[in-house]
């Protein structure tokens, strides 16, 4: 499902959690961008890949936004302005519904960023463009993200392959009742 015109990103207002300000992604994140795509942090992403591929998932990302009116936010730290990951929607060609994710970059996990920024990213899918209730396709080997989800309310309603890996479909709940 394509939107049936352009948007603009400037028009894009941010989202500010408690310790967090979600943006959209700008050309000064890409080098964060790129030292995460040619990391082991990318197993559960199709990845590592190599310099190409990443920047071809960094426009990817943009293209998203112009096309959908929604993508994946970048996730900056308030207190220090650090550039610490990426969360938000990915409505790609074959993907089943919008899914919710979050990837977080080197030395910025287990401090709740994930659960933060992926909440604020799912309420604004349900309010702001009525979408929900999302999924996100999770490895079962990929822990951390199972806990997120779990954080957030989800649910595994099922199994399914996703970009030739078989992953759990997790399913989440209005945002209103979490």
């Amino acid at each position: 499902m394509i939107a049936s015109g352009l948007h603009t990103l400037d028009a894009i207002a941010p989202l500010e959690t408690e310790r967090l300000v979600l943006r959209v992604p700008i050309e000064a994140d890409w080098p964060e961008h790129l030292a995460f795509g040619l990391s082991d942090r990318m197993q559960f992403t199709g990845g590592p890949t190599n310099r190409w591929g990443a920047w071809r998932s960094f426009t990817s990302m943009l293209g998203h936004w112009v096309l959908r009116g929604y993508g994946f936010w970048q996730i900056l730290e308030k207190s220090t302005g650090d550039r610490i990951g990426k969360a938000g929607l990915l409505f790609h060609d074959g993907w089943p519904e919008p899914e919710l994710a979050w990837h977080l970059y080197d030395g910025n996990t287990g401090k709740g960023f994930a659960t933060e920024a992926a909440r604020a990213a799912r309420t604004d899918a349900w309010s702001r463009l009525g979408l929900g209730p999302l999924i996100s396709p999770i490895d079962a080997d990929n822990h951390a993200s199972r806990a997120v989800a779990r954080r957030l309310g989800a649910r595994v309603e099922g199994t399914g392959a996703l970009l030739g890996s078989d992953v759990e479909i997790w399913r989440h709940p209005d945002p209103v009742r979490t």
